[in-house]
């Protein structure tokens, strides 16, 4: 199989300014790793919704990215942008991506409710916003990972089918 070329973006206002450490995005590349993935690009940037899309376009449209993960911007908070610059961007949602990570995550705690991360495509690029702690980030990973190789493999116009028998 291909090497799957990674995107992780980190959304924080005081991370992008050294006020605090990203630990999420190197767990995220860590984690993506065990498939085979290879981190391309990494960043972090402010929870500005223009330049949050500006990236991803970039990223999945110039950087020729697979996987574009984000950390951050989520929730609930006036600055939480995350799912409405994503949404702009894509031309797919896969919904069941962000309803697995939320279902899951409501066996730990009913604050999950609260996340609004979305997942999607943008051209041959599959985007998934994840919570930015690094105890969510690593939960709601954990639960899509075992998928994100056929995701990425059909998205690219695999051929397979999704069953085995």
């Amino acid at each position: 199989m291909e090497v799957i070329k990674i995107g992780v973006l980190t959304l924080s206002d005081k991370g992008s300014i050294g006020a605090r450490e990203d630990t999420s995005g190197p767990l995220i590349q860590e984690m993506l790793s065990s498939i085979g993935a290879n981190t391309t690009i990494s960043r972090i940037i402010p929870d500005q919704q223009n330049l949050i899309q500006d990236t991803l376009v970039d990223w999945a449209d110039n950087k020729n990215i697979d996987l574009i993960v984000t950390t951050g911007g989520t929730g609930v908070s006036p600055t939480d942008v995350t799912p409405e610059a994503t949404r702009k961007i894509i031309e797919k949602e896969v919904p069941g991506i962000s309803e697995a990570m939320r279902m899951a995550s409501m066996q730990k705690t009913p604050n999950a409710m609260l996340s609004r991360g979305i997942s999607g495509i943008r051209g041959t690029c599959l985007i998934i916003n994840l919570p930015g702690s690094l105890k969510a980030a690593r939960e709601n990973l954990e639960i899509i990972l075992p998928a994100l190789s056929h995701a990425v493999y059909k998205i690219k116009g695999g051929t397979k089918d999704c069953g085995s028998e």
